[in-house]
């Protein structure tokens, strides 16, 4: 059964809750079916405006969560009132927790050298029983095809069920996309900064600014170097474009 989405500026964004993701993900590892999730906020959505081919990368997705609360309002509004945000950092922690029990194996791809590693340190304090199939943090720049085909070997004789990617949107996007049909792994997860948080590098928003809908500016203020640009550009253009799909001026397929 096709899963329920909202459109929003033509990504169609599940109509899920957190449970719900963890059903789906279950339910993907039990049948061996190879799907990748795009854990998705106004930022994707944005990107995926100006971008045709990330567009469909994100179309083309498994499941694709609502990780910011805009995206939350926008399907509640259409009626899907269990839609809930299934941020990046919270799912990975629930399927951690889920998969103590039924045994699912884990390999974290990306971040910056040295924090997989502490990543899995930290989860496995937090989560003993945690099967870790192996870690790689690739380096700053496309890998040669010679090097993609050796870590994609890698991963594949690791054995895991999930693939954790942490290359931040839309380059993780890319990747899970361009590797679907090369990995043995049913689930691949783009989550981004959830690598540095779970890592302890960087500082997450408390829980009510989260739900307030105000993280962005929480980011803000702890990274404007690298987020000014992005929030000044894309904040503004997405209320104006979903103004007009709301009010039928303009239709995102």
């Amino acid at each position: 059964m096709p899963m329920e989405t909202t459109n929003v500026l033509g990504v169609r964004v599940s109509a899920v809750n957190l449970p719900m993701a963890l059903d789906v993900i279950d339910g993907w590892i039990s049948r061996r079916a190879a799907h990748y999730v795009c854990v998705t906020g106004v930022h994707g959505v944005m990107e995926s405006r100006d971008d045709p081919e990330l567009l469909a990368i994100h179309n083309a997705a498994g499941m694709v969560t609502p990780d910011g609360m805009p995206l939350v309002w926008i399907s509640r509004m259409k009626g899907r009132k269990h839609v809930d945000r299934v941020y990046g950092p919270d799912l990975m922690l629930a399927l951690c927790e889920r998969s103590e029990k039924r045994g699912y194996r884990h390999f974290f791809y990306g971040g910056a050298e040295g924090v997989p590693e502490l990543l899995v340190e930290r989860l496995k304090a937090r989560f003993p029983d945690l099967q870790v199939a192996g870690v790689y943090s690739p380096p700053f720049r496309p890998l040669t095809p010679e090097e993609d085909a050796q870590v994609v070997s890698m991963i594949n004789a690791a054995r895991p069920d999930v693939v954790w990617v942490g290359l931040s949107t839309p380059k993780q996007e890319r990747w899970m996309h361009a590797h679907r049909g090369c990995l043995d792994a049913p689930v691949m997860l783009g989550v981004g900064a959830a690598f540095d948080f779970h890592a302890g590098l960087k500082r997450q928003a408390p829980r009510w600014i989260q739900r307030s809908g105000l993280e962005w500016c929480f980011r803000l203020i702890t990274e404007p170097k690298r987020l000014w640009k992005r929030y000044l550009r894309n904040n503004p253009r997405f209320l104006a474009l979903m103004f007009l799909q709301a009010a039928g001026f303009r239709r995102f397929p």
